[in-house]
């Protein structure tokens, strides 16, 4: 925050310079880009992390847990599912799930909410048809894509997953919110969400940018021939990117040179498996998790939405 408050603070100071530094037209097109993609995310962005702190704030963990069946393999279901209604960033849902395994919620359910959460939760979803309009099945197929991911990584960890592979600390009893006054967990959370978020969101409206104006047209055109390379490059760039799961999908949008399919695949693997989340999961749940976790739910993930691609967006397009 103080390294982009001294940014801002040199901007107004230089702004002569500046006007005339952008005055070339490939850096217009490429501002215009920028500007677009964060005015475009911006309001679902804010709406996200307000409804992530709401969550923290006024949502205790035990309340989670008493819907959830006894049964496993029932509450992997029940808990992927709630994902639709409980909003959050990836970000927000690691340390909700090491609440939920703190308070006795079985793992395997716990991680089908991490990766639920921040996929199919409605702002996520409203954004999506925002981006796309006109598109539809983009909506249908990211919400099945990304919540098949979610529901096969909690049975695959309920029949493989192992509770030593998580780090002790995760499984400590976490101390609740309610004796803590709930707005300030409630401001304090929103505020943490948003500048986490809206710096990955500046960083992939710079990339969209540059790619738009940097890298020719052809080679999107001649990617989207490839449709294999192609979505194994998207699915890379969504790890790379660690885009907040309330804006990818105008990024996406932006690189319209490219099929459906490859962006559908940017749109699921991004909020279950990045670079942040990898980061994040390490230090919650130990690197032995990690180092298992992310990889299959690449795998997973990706070709979760390469079905759900052919299914709703009736094939490659």
């Amino acid at each position: 925050m103080q390294v982009l408050c001294a940014l801002l603070v040199l901007a107004i100071l230089g702004q002569d310079l500046l006007r005339e530094a952008v005055a070339v037209p490939v850096l217009q097109t490429a501002a215009t880009v920028f500007v677009a993609i964060c005015v475009q995310a911006l309001p679902f962005l804010v709406l996200g992390v307000l409804l992530s702190g709401a969550i923290a704030a006024f949502v205790p963990a035990r309340a989670l847990r008493r819907v959830l069946p006894r049964r496993d393999s029932a509450a992997v279901g029940v808990a992927g599912v709630s994902g639709v209604v409980l909003a959050g960033c990836e970000c927000a849902s690691v340390p909700v799930a090491r609440r939920l395994i703190g308070q006795g919620v079985a793992p395997a359910a716990a991680l089908a909410f991490l990766l639920a959460a921040p996929a199919v939760n409605p702002v996520v979803l409203v954004s999506t048809a925002v981006a796309f309009p006109g598109e539809p099945a983009m909506v249908a197929a990211r919400f099945a894509g990304s919540l098949a991911t979610a529901l096969i990584m909690g049975w695959l960890w309920l029949r493989w997953g192992k509770l030593d592979w998580i780090a002790e600390r995760a499984l400590r009893r976490m101390p609740d919110t309610a004796g803590r006054d709930r707005w300030r967990v409630f401001a304090e959370t929103a505020r943490a969400d948003l500048v986490d978020a809206g710096g990955f969101l500046v960083l992939g409206g710079l990339v969209a940018a540059a790619f738009g104006v940097v890298i020719p047209a052809d080679w999107f055109s001649s990617l989207g021939e490839q449709i294999v390379l192609g979505v194994l490059v998207m699915a890379v760039l969504a790890v790379v990117l660690s885009l907040c799961s309330e804006a990818d999908a105008f990024v996406a949008a932006s690189l319209s040179a490219l099929p459906l399919l490859p962006r559908l695949v940017f749109l699921v693997v991004g909020p279950a498996i990045d670079a942040k989340l990898f980061a994040l999961q390490a230090g919650t749940f130990g690197r032995a998790f990690a180092m298992r976790f992310a990889p299959v739910t690449f795998v997973v993930a990706t070709a979760c939405a390469v079905v759900s691609g052919l299914v709703f967006l009736g094939g490659v397009r």
